[in-house]
């Protein structure tokens, strides 16, 4: 892809060229060969600011569209010193730059400190990508709680991912599918740390060479590499405290020579994390008034990667990585539910409603790849993998129930329940992408073979005293197995004053599952089976076309066609008991829903982005709320009819010496449509929303600097039927550089006011609930980073192994339910 992108620009900056002067140049080596892939910069004169940028191409030839002025222009690349042209004027007449000839660095520069920094956020056509690294946003946070300040992203009540209002994103880690989804996915995305992190990327348009699950697009968490010659290497360590203190710690190395290159990261994490949640539902002639506190311990957090690659000659490479992530946790929730008479709203009853849930979770991947690539020409890439998820629950429930007489609790009866649910989860999958130049453009063709088989046994038992009885109206055994077949083509090309991008991919899917356990009839328990099997095929259209003729102010359309399938718990029809008075249940009816995108981009001056989006999602998924006698309701996961949704993104980034500033606005306008039965169970809302972030960077001395972030997201609708009000903080911290510059020393302190918090409120067949709660989100944070080794060691490969978009919604359930 990142070649793909380097090819597409060239051509787009090569187009633009004749509807200005051209400055065009040659890059050469010691010997006199042209160097490609080298950076090339077009520097004012008057003040050395960047004008454009672009890359040598493979016989090291570069040519830039300018104005009238005077220009200089560098050079740079890694391993080689800077070199720089003499300052020339551009009247009327194309200019030719002399040749510039790099000379290789001999082992250290002494007296020479080359610092290079990324801007905060980028923005490019198909994605905007925020580089954490270097920012306090690196500092003593979590994954789940960067994606929370990113651009556009939206995270609710029970840690669901949207983005620019819509549901169904895929989160991909180095560019390959999560094996998770929904409370799992938060659980993972809590155990990794921000300085494993180098940059979040939130990729909007996919072409066809993703696979087309996702509504919402795309975010790719890139987790940092090592970037130069030899061997070296990394430690890091960081501290946080807010109710109770949290640690982290981590390892990388890498070793490289001319046939091998080593690889590998190990980070440890340990964090005791205490919120508050409340749920207040009023059903029929009831109240309830819930009131939880609740602790989430991660008691030994293990997150891994170790790789290697083999230099077979200057074309062919193979390689195998393994990664994983190892966690035992425990989630204790505690507090009174108060049930009230509605028509005196006295209060009747207590429940006391423990639930202590032992989790461990245990994932492993396994690649191995082979790529093959002549400069300037083909490539092919074959990956091939196998992943394992294990989730072992353990789950004690006791509800406890007093009646309030003058005042006073007196204890009535008790139910105990004890919940085992294993789960485990199989992913295999082949998948080989080919490019290759075509027509005077690019042509991509590809295919993946990914197969899922998960099997989950819920177990549930009614406690009396030290005895345990298998429940067996209530437990059941879900398997549920697979199969994705997916062919694509995808061509670039770039044309006088414009780029085109069209793509098709083609996706099979056969899909069985099983849900089996033991049913009552007439007093006896007979063995049943309940299956869903469905096989269907589904053609993804996208397409993009960028008009570059003003380099100045570029125009893009863009089209695309995506699918998200359900999370597998959510086909199992059987109920999973939250407290004696809310259940959840599959539905094995879950349809996958559908979404066609419509784009229009504009980039003036390099600066200021702007994009309006329209998407309509048909069958989507929502959680519904729904009854069960008078008092106890269910949630279950629907398929609503529609959401049409119009999203407006306006980003800008601004330096000026010492300050650095960026902007990012997003709004949309969102409907939701769906008919249930009439009355109180028809959705029709519909919202206005908007979500800001900014950044502001301070460079106070050349080893010293600050900076201090903000996001706001008004109110909302989360899940097709709660209506969200806004959450919003600040934070803001210091970094400084020490021990020649090999060290960094930072620290923050986010939600500095302590303002972040969540509310909002649903009404749906009849029932009001009404939810909110915070967490630690105020935090002192302290992290100290150390490299050491050669500085000059070549990156690790940036490998997109090939485990499918069904590793998505490989784990349990997909929304962490209300209340627990």
């Amino acid at each position: 892809m990142r070649k793909l992108l380097t090819l597409l620009t060239v051509a787009v900056l090569t187009t633009t060229a004749s509807f200005a002067q051209k400055i065009s140049g040659v890059v050469k080596d010691q010997q006199g060969k042209g160097l490609e892939k080298t950076t090339v910069s077009l520097l004012k004169a008057k003040d050395s600011t960047v004008a454009k940028l672009t890359v040598s191409d493979n016989q090291g030839g570069f040519q830039f569209p300018a104005e009238p002025g005077k220009y200089l222009v560098s050079v740079t690349y890694v391993g080689y010193q800077p070199a720089y042209s003499k300052v020339f004027d551009v009247a009327s007449a194309d200019v030719t730059v002399d040749a510039l000839t790099l000379l290789k660095t001999d082992g250290t520069l002494q007296g020479v400190t080359v610092v290079s920094k990324k801007p905060l956020v980028e923005v490019r056509a198909d994605k905007t990508i925020m580089n954490v690294e270097g920012t306090i946003n690196a500092v003593g946070q979590d994954a789940l709680e960067l994606l929370r300040k990113s651009p556009g992203v939206m995270v609710d009540k029970d840690d669901n991912l949207s983005l620019a209002g819509k549901n169904g994103v895929q989160v991909f880690i180095d560019g390959k599918p999560s094996p998770l989804s929904g409370a799992d996915l938060a659980a993972y995305l809590k155990t990794l740390q921000s300085s494993q992190i180098e940059a979040v990327e939130l990729i909007t348009n996919p072409s066809a060479k993703y696979e087309a699950a996702g509504n919402a697009g795309i975010i790719n968490i890139k987790l940092k590499k090592n970037k130069t010659f030899g061997t070296n290497g990394s430690v890091n360590a960081g501290y946080a405290i807010g109710t109770y203190g949290k640690y982290n710690g981590g390892i990388a190395l890498n070793h490289r020579n001319s046939k091998v290159n080593l690889f590998g990261n190990y980070n440890y994490n340990r964090s005791l994390n205490v919120s508050n949640f409340k749920l207040y539902r009023a059903q029929g002639d009831s109240i309830f008034d819930q009131v939880n506190r609740m602790k989430n311990y991660n008691d030994n957090g293990h997150n891994f990667k170790a790789g290697m690659d083999y230099f077979l000659n200057a074309k062919s490479t193979i390689g195998a990585i393994v990664n994983g992530n190892l966690s035992d946790g425990k989630n204790e929730t505690d507090g009174p539910m108060n049930i009230l008479y509605r028509p005196t709203n006295q209060v009747v009853r207590l429940l006391e409603a423990g639930n202590d849930n032992d989790v461990k979770r245990d994932n492993l991947n396994f690649n191995v790849n082979y790529r093959y690539a002549v400069t300037g020409g083909s490539e092919l890439n074959v990956d091939a993998d196998y992943g394992f998820y294990k989730n072992r629950s353990t789950q004690f429930q006791p509800n406890h129930y007093f009646d309030i007489i003058n005042g006073q609790k007196v204890p009535t009866y008790s139910n105990v329940y004890r919940m085992i649910a294993p789960t485990d989860i199989d992913i295999y999958s082949l998948k080989v992408d080919y490019e290759q130049n075509f027509k005077k453009g690019r042509l991509g063709l590809g295919g993946k073979i990914g197969y899922v088989n998960t099997d989950n046994d819920f177990q549930r038992y009614d406690v009396f005293g030290n005895t345990d009885v298998l429940d067996r109206d209530r437990s059941n055994k879900f398997t549920y197995k697979e199969n994705v077949n997916a062919v694509y083509a995808n061509y670039n090309r770039a044309f006088k004053g414009f780029m085109i991008q069209a793509g098709l991919r083609v996706e099979n899917t056969d899909s069985k599952g099983r849900s089996t356990g033991l049913q009552r009839q007439n007093g006896n328990y007979i063995p049943y089976d309940s299956s869903v099997n469905r096989n269907y095929t589904d053609f993804f259209p996208s397409a993009a076309i960028t008009f570059t003729k003003n380099p100045m102010s570029q125009f893009g359309l863009t089209y695309s066609r995506r699918i998200d399938r359900p999370v597998y718990q959510d086909l199992n029809p059987f109920e999973f008991k939250l407290n004696d008075y809310t259940y959840m249940k599959g539905n094995t009816q879950l349809r996958p829903q559908y979404t066609n995108s419509f784009g229009i981009t504009h980039t003036y001056k390099y600066r200021l982005n702007t994009a309006l989006n329209y998407s309509h999602v048909k069958d989507i998924f929502t959680q519904l709320p729904d009854t069960i006698n008078k008092s106890e309701a269910f949630l279950i996961k629907r398929n609503l009819a529609t959401q049409d949704i119009i999203s407006l993104n306006i980003s800008y980034p601004f330096q000026y010496k010492w300050y650095s500033f960026f902007a990012n606005l997003n709004s949309y306008y969102s409907r939701y449509k769906a008919n249930f039965g009439g009355g109180d169970r028809n959705v029709n809302l519909d919202v206005f929303a908007f979500s800001f972030y900014m950044q502001n960077g301070f460079k106070l001395s050349k080893t010293l600097s600050a900076e201090l972030t903000g996001f706001y997201n008004s109110p909302t609708i989360w899940q097709g039927t709660f209506e969200s009000k806004a959450i919003y903080g600040i934070d803001g911290g210091f970094t400084k550089t020490i021990l020649k510059g090999n060290g960094t020393l930072r620290a923050v302190v986010t939600d500095m006011f302590k303002i972040m918090k969540f509310s909002g409120e649903s009404n749906f067949t009849g029932v009001t609930n009404i939810a909110s709660g915070n967490w630690e989100s105020r935090q002192f944070k302290l992290n100290f980073s150390y490299r050491f080794g050669s500085n000059q060691v070549k990156a690790a490969r940036q490998r997109k192994t090939g485990l499918d978009d069904e590793n998505k919604r490989a784990a349990g359930q997909s929304t962490t339910p209300v209340g627990q």
